[in-house]
């Protein structure tokens, strides 16, 4: 494959994972919606070890485990935006309250 294939074949992935994402975080804020209801706290820190540990646990490489780390925090800290947003917004949709 040359450059221009390649660089096809990223904007293929790229696009797959935006679905993924937006999929993960529709799934985080109907959690949201539950934790409201039942009074839990957004942050737990337990799950969010958990999240991690399974994330490092799945990773086959060539991204480090600490790649790996440092994505899914990130995917963490916005999921979590996009739930209090929703939560303030009362529609359950963050897609405008995102910086």
């Amino acid at each position: 494959m040359n450059l221009s294939d390649w660089r096809r074949r990223i904007d293929e992935i790229d696009k797959k994972l935006v679905e993924l994402l937006n999929e993960r975080s529709r799934c985080a804020l109907e959690i949201g919606k539950l934790k409201q209801a039942a009074k839990i706290p957004l942050y737990q820190p337990d799950r969010e070890n958990d999240v991690l540990e399974n994330a490092e646990r799945n990773n086959p490489g060539p991204l480090t485990d600490a790649a790996i780390r440092r994505l899914f925090e990130r995917i963490i800290d916005e999921a979590r935006a996009a739930e209090r947003d929703a939560m303030h917004s009362g529609d359950g949709s963050a897609k405008g309250g995102q910086e």
